[in-house]
């Protein structure tokens, strides 16, 4: 059983990395995002469309590919999980990153960007969760859409949470 427990956490990891290869391969010319912002805003409230439109491009593609197919294999997802979803990496539109910086801080795996000085790009990139909760609470946001963006990348417990992570691995 542990066996089976060992091989699907590579299969996930492996899954993780090559999603992570293909998101960071489409990041390199924000020209080419095409993020769906129309329906996007559809799943906010104002205050969070805002935050939303103040995204990268392509963070705002990634965040549409992850609210959608969440959507597609959970129809009964709540909005406030969609809106999360959307929102996820609002915490990085704090500070721009040059295209190196992009795929620099990309190909970092997140357990040692958090261990590294919090400094830059980098200290954006580990520190994302908890700067867009911040940020959309600061803006009005809804509690529960900054809470589930806040532990997107350490879901503790919450399935919702979880879920979150999960899609955003895979897209």
């Amino acid at each position: 059983m542990a066996r089976r427990t060992l091989s699907a956490r590579i299969r996930r990891k492996v899954s993780g990395y090559a999603a992570k290869f293909s998101r960071l391969w489409r990041s390199m010319s924000p020209e080419d995002a095409q993020p769906d912002d129309d329906w996007a805003a559809a799943l906010l409230t104002p205050a969070e469309a805002r935050v939303y439109r103040g995204m990268d491009p392509r963070d705002r593609e990634h965040a549409c590919r992850v609210a959608r197919h969440l959507r597609r294999d959970h129809p009964d997802a709540g909005p406030e999980l969609l809106a999360a979803a959307l929102l996820h990496d609002c915490g990085k539109s704090l500070r721009p990153y040059w295209l190196w910086e992009r795929v620099l801080v990309g190909l970092v795996p997140n357990r040692l960007a958090r261990v590294l000085p919090p400094v830059g790009a980098l200290g954006i990139r580990a520190h994302h969760p908890e700067l867009g909760a911040r940020l959309l609470a600061h803006a009005g946001a809804r509690p529960r859409v900054a809470r589930l963006v806040a532990r997107h990348h350490h879901p503790g417990g919450d399935p919702e949470a979880t879920l979150l992570h999960v899609y955003d691995d895979q897209e």
